[in-house]
């Protein structure tokens, strides 16, 4: 099965008066490069999150986001900051002394400090609120991971359509060597009876500068390769287990190498054109891959 790694995933999920909100947005990378933000009253949960994006994604890069919602009642308390407190007692008390004023400040006005006091939502039980955190994360990840099999599967078809005109080009290439060949013995021979008339040509002679020739232009290893490199790739594209992105960017390589091979041979204007094609189409599948799972 084949997934592109672009997508997107959302859930949410209302129990117990808590509504939990997961978005996951996932884009192109090498590696699985995740950032999650977490409310601080979540951030414990943060290992557990990153553990159940690991059942869904292999790689790519993740963004998570995830909010929640208290409906319950008396879920808020009131934090008392003593240290915070002593030190604006203090420091009144050294503003008073400099200045000569008198230190009149009252338990009110500390009071209304920041940071004296402050508002905390309570959670409640971990183990009960990670259960409908996690059904929130498994409902977004399920929709991330429908997402990029879509996607995988458009990117299947038109990696397979553009294998096709590849496998056609590889053809092209060892049909006109022949040929090549053919043209080039004619064109020698001519020359040769231009320039020797008609004095003895040495046929032996003849034939191992043909035999050289055919032998400098010859690719038949470099189609051969590639036609198994197209064949591998088919098939992964095809019966391949999930994760094969790094297997096709390996073959992809191996398959620009031959046709780099190829065009470095071609002594011909139609094999370079079709050569040309050929790594033009290359270039565009190693595109299309870096968009695979």
């Amino acid at each position: 099965m084949v997934r592109s790694m672009t997508g997107f995933g959302r859930g949410e999920i209302l129990e117990n008066n808590k509504k939990f909100t997961v978005e996951i947005k996932a884009v192109n990378h090498r590696y699985f490069d995740v950032n999650i933000r977490l409310p601080k009253e979540l951030s414990c949960f943060d290992a557990q999150v990153r553990s159940t994006l690991r059942n869904y994604i292999e790689r790519g890069k993740v963004d998570v986001n995830i909010s929640w919602e208290d409906y319950s009642e008396n879920n808020v308390s009131i934090k008392y900051n003593e240290a915070v407190a002593a030190q604006y007692v203090e420091y009144y008390r050294q503003i008073a002394e400099k200045f000569g004023l008198k230190n009149d400040i009252g338990a009110a006005a500390i009071g209304r400090s920041p940071e004296v006091f402050s508002l905390v939502e309570q959670m409640e039980n971990d183990d009960e609120v990670w259960l409908t955190l996690e059904k929130a994360l498994t409902q977004a990840c399920s929709q991330l991971r429908q997402t990029r099999t879509q996607e995988g599967d458009n990117l299947r078809r038109d990696l397979l359509e553009k294998l096709d005109h590849m496998d056609s080009n590889v053809y092209k290439i060892e049909k006109r060597y022949p040929d090549i060949v053919t043209e080039y013995t004619q064109r020698l021979k001519n020359k040769v009876s231009e320039l020797l008339g008609d004095a003895q040509v040495d046929e032996d002679t003849l034939a191992a500068q043909i035999v050289m020739y055919s032998d400098k232009i010859a690719t038949d290893e470099e189609t051969v390769r590639l036609h198994s490199h197209i064949s591998s790739m088919k098939d992964a594209l095809q019966n391949g287990a999930e994760s094969v992105g790094r297997k096709l960017d390996f073959i992809a390589q191996e398959m620009n190498r031959e046709a780099n091979t190829i065009l470095s041979k071609a002594n011909d204007l139609e094999t370079s054109n079709i050569a040309i094609d050929l790594k033009t189409e290359i270039e565009k599948v190693r595109e299309q891959i870096q968009n695979i799972e």
